[in-house]
């Protein structure tokens, strides 16, 4: 890309608690290792680094995770681990990045990525990003949009409107709107109408753009982002920061801006995107048996077919079942019935009520 410097914002502050047991509080889902011998966020940053370079890439976490964040990705400048105190969704997050960045530079362009999401196509993943950069540069916020492979119920839609040209192939249009998951029949409806694209959350915009849309949609956020950027390389900024966040409300930048505002574009990407956001998500994107099952670790299976394995220790045998997620940690073992993993997080609602700490 040329013209003005790229960064990179990394948002790894989720939880991931639809990956239970797996995921937990200390070691949530961004840093563990589901593809290979690489955490979900060491992923991320390997796949950014042909467009960013280092000094560029900033990665906001909560204030447990710094250390194994540090770990991962050595290469990182110090400063450019941004501390959330707690998580408070992704405008606060993406706020903190911004008014950090602006500080830095002010022309900047500003990627921002989620740390556990899945990419097959790196380099049409790439070509989409840079493409987005591009049309951030002119101003406007920026959505990157993935085509749909099917009626899928457990993603946001966003919908193209005009279109805006092209950036080195890659189709821009102006966004027409945003829509939250839908149910069956209306994912179907989305799908055949070939005008919607899956939400990627992954976007772009220049620091003091997301700022302004901040400023306008999300005034008290803004005045507490303020805050902030005064305390900013002062003794009392941590304070300020916590007390900060102890006020302000949790939003996402979906919710809170994006589907508020009028000059955003979309880019169309095509790269085999995933957010990973249920254990269903493996059984499509690891490769299995010849009965499709997808094991990972120490299992043996007997007439059984269509099922997940995680168990790298203990011995788990699989007999004349189907449709089933089996996940063994040292701690908790789940069992559930495919097409209902999205709803593991049910399970740590149910352990936080019940304040059983050591399983979460």
């Amino acid at each position: 890309m040329s013209g003005k410097a790229m960064y990179a914002v990394i948002m790894a502050g989720g939880r991931g608690t639809r990956f239970w047991p797996r995921s937990t509080e200390k070691r949530p889902k961004h840093l563990l290792e589901v593809f290979g011998s690489k955490s979900l966020l060491r992923e991320t940053f390997e796949r950014i680094r042909p467009l960013v370079p280092v000094e560029n890439i900033i990665v906001v976490t909560g204030q447990g995770h710094v250390r194994d964040v540090r770990r991962q990705l050595p290469e990182i400048p110090g400063e450019n681990v941004l501390i959330e105190p707690e998580g408070r969704n992704t405008a606060p997050c993406i706020g903190l990045a911004a008014i950090n960045l602006l500080r830095k530079d002010p022309t900047g362009t500003m990627i921002v990525l989620p740390a556990d999401h899945y990419i097959a196509d790196r380099e049409s993943f790439l070509s989409a990003i840079d493409a987005a950069a591009r049309t951030a540069e002119i101003g406007g916020l920026v959505a990157v949009g993935v085509k749909p492979r099917g009626p899928e119920t457990g993603y946001g839609y966003v919908e193209k409107g005009e279109p805006s040209g092209l950036k080195k192939g890659v189709k821009v249009y102006r966004a027409r709107s945003f829509r939250e998951k839908p149910d069956l029949r209306k994912a179907k409806e989305f799908v055949r109408s070939n005008r919607f694209l899956w939400n990627s959350g992954i976007f772009a915009w220049k620091a003091s753009v997301i700022l302004d849309a901040i400023q306008s949609n999300l005034p008290e956020l803004h005045r507490g982002l303020l805050e902030i950027k005064k305390a900013l390389g002062s003794r009392g900024e941590k304070s300020v920061i916590r007390k900060v966040y102890r006020s302000i409300e949790p939003v996402s930048i979906d919710y809170g801006v994006m589907e508020k505002s009028r000059d955003v574009f979309l880019v169309e990407g095509s790269f085999g995107w995933s957010d990973v956001g249920s254990w269903d998500a493996l059984l499509d994107l690891l490769p299995g048996d010849d009965n499709e099952n997808v094991i990972i670790g120490n299992a043996v299976s007997i007439d059984a077919e269509k099922s997940y394995v995680y168990s790298p220790d203990r011995l788990v045998a699989l007999l004349g079942v189907k449709d089933l997620i089996i996940v063994d940690t040292p701690d908790s073992l789940l069992i559930c019935r495919r097409g209902m993993s999205q709803d593991v997080k049910k399970i740590v609602d149910h352990l936080e009520k019940k304040k059983m700490i050591k399983y979460f």
